[in-house]
């Protein structure tokens, strides 16, 4: 029976003590400054309890401590090192420093978007704060799980943020393309044309094998990537298992390489000298941004110093340099819209760029998919069906 009754404490004070029996049986209590707090409050609770979606407070960890065991438990999942380091980030970062004294039962949908818009006024982009409140979620399905929490305040979450940034990727233009390819020489050719022909992730094109390439049907599987510490694993997602069909220049070029690769116990096609995994940092400083120097694809960019502060000349001015105008990453996005210009379907970029959903696809690659003429003639027919001309 729930109830609610005045209480005088020790100090004096007088209290308001709401009690009711949670889903095991057992009665618990809480204390309130007035009667009508008590009250609203057991209304809430006796709801929750109904519907099995309460647990006390005082069985409830903070977000903290809930934090620790989600990244224990992934872990334990074995999920990949990079994978965990993002998710600790998010923890350290974002979630403990503003919500990691709260108690999970403290936190309802309202609370999670407070929480939000305090990460929006640090200046935490949309997209930055749409997977940290990602991360709060997984956080309370591991409770959960634990039987630590009744629900999950994130499921179904509108967090209405104002997002202005432009979502389309950057893409090089096709004359830039040609210079990449043009100015692409020794052990960076053969990575570059795989990377603009065939779409691979960085980490794909890291943990590519000579198996996975068969030169007789010219095509790739991808069946394994090298992550930021340089351990081969599983690709992220079933659906980046897929073969790649490959154009007769890159073919050629890999054939060409295969005689001079350097050697070792792992069969990788774009390895160190040794034979072991190369670094991303190593492709992009020593081999794409040289390339885009010598090309003239660069766009000026400030000079730092030490900490990481413009560096200004003494007409006020930040000293700027030329650097490098695309990550290798462009080159993914290259490869697919060149598929798309080539009328492949929406489907189909979603299979050789492996994608686990379409909406993925088409939230990337979406305006590439406009007609431009249909779209002009479709313009013009609304004006002659209004005007007459």
């Amino acid at each position: 029976m729930a109830t609610v009754r005045k209480r005088k404490l020790p100090s004096g004070l007088i209290r308001w003590q709401a009690s009711y029996v949670d889903g095991g049986g057992k009665r618990r209590a809480k204390l309130f400054e007035r009667k009508s707090d008590g009250e609203a409050w057991l209304v809430e609770v006796q709801h929750d309890v109904k519907r099995g979606l309460h647990t006390p407070g005082s069985v409830s960890p903070t977000v903290k401590v809930a934090a620790a065991l989600w990244i224990k438990r992934s872990n334990e999942k074995g999920l990949e090192a990079t994978t965990v380091r993002q998710y600790e980030e998010h923890v350290d970062l974002h979630i403990v420093p503003f919500i990691g004294s709260k108690k999970l039962s403290d936190l309802t949908m309202p609370a999670v978007n407070a929480f939000a818009d305090k990460l929006r006024e640090a200046g935490r982009s949309s997209a930055m704060i749409r997977r940290v409140v990602g991360s709060l979620g997984a956080i309370f399905r591991e409770a959960r799980r634990r039987g630590l929490a009744a629900n999950d305040p994130t499921a179904g979450l509108d967090l209405n943020l104002a997002d202005r940034e432009d979502p389309r990727p950057v893409i090089p233009t096709k004359p830039e393309l040609q210079l990449i390819i043009a100015g692409a020489a020794g052990r960076w050719r053969p990575l570059i044309l795989t990377a603009i022909f065939c779409g691979l992730r960085g980490s794909e094109l890291r943990g590519l094998r000579w198996i996975d390439v068969d030169f007789d049907a010219r095509n790739i599987s991808v069946a394994q990537r090298a992550d930021a510490f340089h351990a081969i694993g599983r690709l992220k997602s079933k659906a980046g298992y897929r073969s790649i069909p490959v154009p007769s220049l890159v073919i050629n070029s890999l054939r060409e390489w295969k005689l001079l690769c350097p050697k070792g116990d792992l069969g990788l096609v774009f390895p160190t000298g040794s034979g072991n995994v190369e670094s991303h940092s190593n492709i992009a400083q020593r081999g794409f941004d040289p390339i885009q120097l010598a090309a003239g694809i660069t766009v000026p960019t400030p000079v730092l110093n030490d900490a990481g502060q413009p560096i200004i000349n003494n007409a006020g001015e930040a000293v700027m340099r030329d650097a490098p105008r695309y990550g290798m990453h462009s080159l993914r996005h290259a490869c697919a819209s060149l598929w798309i210009e080539n009328g492949m379907n929406p489907k189909r970029i979603q299979k050789l760029m492996g994608h686990s959903t379409i909406q993925m696809t088409f939230d990337t690659y979406g305006h590439l998919f406009a007609d431009a003429e249909a779209d002009q003639k479709a313009a013009e027919d609304i004006q002659a069906r209004l005007l007459g001309a």
